[in-house]
């Protein structure tokens, strides 16, 4: 069994507004409104993969119900602790006539110690039935950000493969805990570095610091794929890749979310103990099929195996770009 965990849950709204304008009156050519956050996200698309997974994390007020209630519509088995505060409501707005999307992302509810105690004690109770937990997302307001750190090294004492997929001082904490992998865009990559990443040398230097500041693997997400230093088995040392979807193989609609679907792509081939390069090829091909979706968390599975064809893996030596043979 899979299990993610959304401390910050929410209602996904997106919205397809042409010639989209600050300060403008619009209506919608087309929207979405679905059970959100990023965990939630790789939950839904694990779901449309096949792979066992439950949802646990944190919903609170009548968005806390929509939330599960959708999961339930979904499929997707659910075991959320209700806390006392609303859940929060994202909107993202996408103009089809220029590709562009802006976000405005709630900063969640209020969450009290004896509820993130709860969820502490439901999640441990979850993971000995698991054999992989995926945290992601951003933290709701009084929750220590030391909580995915925390969590990390409780379900290393499991034998739970953990995967981390967050920001900030967050994302900081939990990499010192020393989590399997991690999944920053590049972004995130670069603020938890400390520097910015001017060329490919860079990006692939990168994901070693990445793993030299406490994770085993690191996964950097792309526009047109990822970065990933990795240990495949049988191999003496990790290996960095450099994985793309092909140029021209496919335009994007909508890139909201895209980033949990590749996360679902991976954490479902990793799962089915695929080998390493097949995984990454897997989860490129998830989120560039996501892309054609408006709404995070969409996949169309028959898609993703023929997009797989249009995915580059090359392996790179760990003196940053000569590619190994």
């Amino acid at each position: 069994m899979i299990v993610t965990v959304t401390l910050n849950t929410a209602i996904d709204k997106t919205l397809s507004v042409p010639n989209f304008r600050l300060g403008r009156r619009h209506r919608t050519v087309e929207q979405t409104t679905m059970p959100g956050g990023k965990g939630v996200n790789v939950a839904r698309v694990l779901k449309t993969l096949g792979a066992p997974v439950i949802a646990t994390g944190l919903a609170g007020g009548a968005t806390g119900t929509r939330i599960v209630d959708q999961l339930t519509q979904l499929s997707v088995l659910s075991d959320f602790v209700r806390i006392g505060e609303e859940s929060r409501t994202n909107t993202a707005v996408i103009d089809p006539t220029t590709g562009e999307q802006t976000e405005i992302n709630e900063k969640g509810p209020k969450v009290t110690p004896q509820e993130i105690e709860l969820f502490v004690d439901k999640l441990l109770y979850l993971a000995k039935g698991a054999s992989l937990c995926v945290f992601a997302g951003s933290l709701p307001r009084e929750v220590d950000t030391d909580i995915y750190a925390f969590l990390i090294r409780e379900l290393r004492k499991l034998n739970v493969t953990t995967i981390v997929d967050t920001d900030g001082d967050p994302l900081r904490r939990a990499v010192r805990a020393e989590p399997d992998v991690v999944s920053p865009n590049i972004l995130e990559a670069e603020e938890l570095v400390g520097h910015e990443f001017n060329d490919d040398e860079d990006r692939t230097y990168a994901v070693k610091e990445v793993c030299d500041m406490g994770a085993r693997e690191a996964l950097m997400t792309m526009p047109d794929g990822c970065f990933a230093r990795m240990h495949p088995p049988h191999e003496a040392d990790p290996v960095i890749y450099r994985v793309r979807v092909r140029g021209g193989a496919i335009e994007p609609r909508a890139t909201v979310g895209s980033g949990d679907a590749f996360l679902a792509g991976y954490v479902a081939a990793r799962y089915q103990s695929k080998p390493v390069e097949e995984a990454l090829a897997f989860a490129v091909a998830c989120g560039a099929e996501s892309t054609q979706h408006l709404g995070a968390g969409l996949v169309d599975p028959d898609r993703v195996q023929r997009l797989l064809g249009e995915v580059d893996v090359e392996r790179m030596s760990a003196t940053h770009n000569d590619a190994l043979t």
